[in-house]
Parts: C-alpha cells; structure tokens; sequence
C-alpha cells in the first residue's frame, strides 16, 4: 500500500473521532473513567477476536517495553489527563488547548528520519488552528484565558502526550497495528481500577444509551485508533497533523445534522479555514503525480 493510501486510512480516524461528541452526549450519564473502560474494551476486543484466525497477531502482543510504554502512555495517559483536566477548567478551553495537538505533531514530525517541514505544512497548521479557534469559540473574538490554572497546564500536556503517542508510533513503524488492541484491552483495566477509585457506577439507562456506548468503543473509541496507528506510521504524517484540525468542525457539523448545534456563521468560516489549511498542508500529496507504470 503507497503513502497516499496510508494517509487515508490515517485521515479516517479524524472522520470517526468527530462522532465522539454526539455519541458521547447520547450516552447518559456514565462517569468519564467507566465510560473508558467500556469503551476501551470494545475497541481491544475487535482486534482481539481476530487472534484465534491469525496467529500473527496474536504474537504481535510480544514487544519491547517501551512499545509498550508509548502506547499505554499515549492511549490511557492522555484521558487520563483529559478528564482531570476538565474536572479542573472549563471544558471549552480544556478542549482548545488540547487541540494544539496537530501543531506539536507536524513539529515533531519534523525530527523523524526522513522528514522535514516545509511553509506549507506550518501555514496549513496556522490557518487549521484558526479554525478551531473560531469552531470552539464560537467566532465571538474574546479572550478566553482571562487566568491560567491546573486545568488548563493539564491540557496542554494532552496536547504534548497525543502528538507524542502520534510520532514515537511512527518511530516503531515495524510495530504492526494488532499490537493496538493490546493497548486498549491495559488501557480499559487501567480506566476500570481509576473508575473504582474516584467514581460512583452509572450504567446507561435505556437501549439508546447502551448503543451509543456500543457505537462509541466501535468506532471513535475503537476503529480509530487502529486506522491512525496505520496512518502515522506509514502515511504522510504531517499531512494528518494539519487534517487534524477538521476533526472539532466535524464533530459540529454531524452535531448540526443531528440536532443538537445550529448551523451559524462561525461553523462556515471555521470550515474554510480548516479546509484551507488540510489543502494547503496536503500540497505535495495532492500534486503528486502517480508513477507511470
């Protein structure tokens, strides 16, 4: 499979993470750290049931240590974080900041043997970082840090952790993807020891609610991390790094559709502006002629 391929695949998780705050909501009332580990153990049981048809991947669970440290670092660090940090600042900034994570990766990714970064890549990461400015902010111009606290330093470290996990997978390039699903199955016990230590049990109230969470570990909380773990590692990384930024007006517009947001002034400027940075990030591989056979 050529580059360009694997960019996709990479870009498919952003599309299914922007499903993550609509299935979210439609989940009830179930604590963030049950939530994770019910929904971690979807995503590692889906390629965990493939281990009894392929050998291969079942062995592929025998890595060094430190592929083991990244990705259980990466995958429950991060929520780990997260839901401490939003227990600590608002949820909109907590959310802005940790979104600085696709212009730490493009930066990072510039270290990778092999790469460099370009005007391209950082103007693409500008205009999509704008974007999400005016996505989460509604486009009303205000200053919203009017003080820094603990909440909003933890975001931060959500975006250094994600952009972490993100390169160093790219490092372990010879690391197949079924080792994932090793990740999610630690990360779930991990979130189900913080769920029994900080968290009352909530269980989804109705047959919508248990599907939502179904949905959730299926997908955003499930497909996706295999399909990035594919992407970063053998896809245009910092093409995906500016991509990145279509995952929070994504994730309004499917809430738009369903109901839940109003298309409004802000959503249409974000979406040029986000638009504008993947194109002009994705320059090289969008001009990029195909071999001639």
């Amino acid at each position: 499979m050529n580059r360009s391929a694997a960019t996709l695949i990479g870009f498919s998780a952003i599309v299914m993470w922007a499903l993550l705050a609509l299935m979210t909501a439609a989940s009830g009332t179930v604590p963030p750290f049950q939530l994770a580990a019910m929904t971690f153990l979807i995503g590692g049981l889906i390629g965990a049931m493939t281990w009894p048809f392929r050998r291969s991947a079942f062995s592929s669970m025998r890595q060094d240590w430190k592929v083991w440290l990244v990705g259980i670092g990466g995958l429950f660090g991060y929520h780990f974080v997260y839901f401490s940090a939003i227990r600590n600042a608002p949820a909109v900034e907590v959310s802005l900041i940790a979104y600085l994570w696709p212009l730490f990766l493009v930066i990072f990714s510039a270290l990778l043997p092999g790469e460099r970064i370009r005007l391209h890549h950082v103007l693409g990461v500008v205009f999509g970082l704008a974007g999400a400015v005016v996505i989460m902010t509604g486009g009303q111009g205000r200053s919203m840090f009017s003080s820094i606290g603990y909440g909003h330093l933890l975001a931060f470290a959500c975006a250094i952790i994600w952009s972490g996990y993100s390169v160093l997978s790219r490092r372990f390039g010879n690391v197949p993807t079924d080792v994932v699903a090793g990740f999610c199955l630690l990360t779930a016990v991990l979130a189900l020891i913080c769920h029994m230590i900080f968290e009352t049990t909530v269980w989804p109230q109705d047959w919508q609610q248990w599907l939502a969470v179904l949905g959730l570990g299926l997908l955003p909380v499930g497909i996706a991390f295999y399909t990035w773990d594919y992407g970063v590692k053998h896809g245009d990384i910092m093409v995906l790094g500016a991509a990145s930024y279509a995952s929070p007006l994504l994730s309004t517009m499917v809430l738009v559709a369903a109901g839940f947001a109003s298309l409004t002034m802000s959503v249409v400027t974000a979406c040029f502006l986000i638009t504008l940075g993947a194109v002009i990030a994705a320059k090289d591989l969008l001009l990029r002629t195909p071999p001639s056979t």
